[in-house]
């Protein structure tokens, strides 16, 4: 079941650095790409910002919307999430053929991607000169959910192995966010 997390809470949700899937709708079309280069941004109110290469299809309907979502993958969607970011939309509708089941979003065009550990609604916050010379993109989380087998009290307690975030290396190797550490106070 998706849980809602409150706003003040959200960068905690993906200050881990997990790759992330980018979800986009404009036009009566959609699209999702991975993405490793996304991170929190500000707290109040909260923002992302994210990488988001200007010939891709993404950007094309982010562009054209304003709107993005940014959801995290989990270990069961490793083949998934690599199949998605090695092929543009432009040519085959992706949530198709892998089979992506997807839910409306509350207050954003594009879906959810189901399976994923959370997910932040967002509206892009127009930068024109940081989205055309370093194709990045800053957003205000407008809405996020969690996974509520995974996040308790407002922290990661991953449910299992397979819920757990992935981190994308290069060339489909992924390492898997482990276990908590909590340091001593020195």
């Amino acid at each position: 079941m998706r849980i809602s997390v409150e706003p003040r809470h959200t960068y905690k949700l993906i200050n881990h650095g997990p790759t992330t899937l980018i979800t986009s709708a404009a036009g009566g079309k959609r699209n999702v790409m991975a993405a490793a280069w996304v991170m929190a941004l500000d707290i109040n109110p909260p923002k992302v910002a994210a990488v988001i290469a200007e010939d891709t299809y993404t950007r094309e309907l982010v562009d054209a919307s304003g709107e993005l979502v940014v959801a995290l993958p989990t270990r069961a969607m490793v083949d998934v999430t690599y199949a998605v970011g090695s092929v543009s939309g432009r040519e085959i509708d992706k949530f198709e053929k892998y089979a992506l089941k997807t839910s409306p979003a509350t207050k954003v065009a594009p879906p959810l991607v189901e399976g994923c550990a959370a997910w932040l609604e967002c509206r892009v916050i127009r930068e024109p000169h940081h989205e055309k010379a370093y194709d990045l993109f800053v957003a205000e989380v407008v809405a996020a959910w969690a996974d509520d087998a995974s996040w308790k009290n407002n922290s990661w307690q991953f449910a299992n192995d397979d819920a757990r975030t992935i981190h994308h290396l290069a060339r489909g190797d992924f390492l898997v966010s482990g276990p908590h550490v909590k340091a001593k106070a020195l």
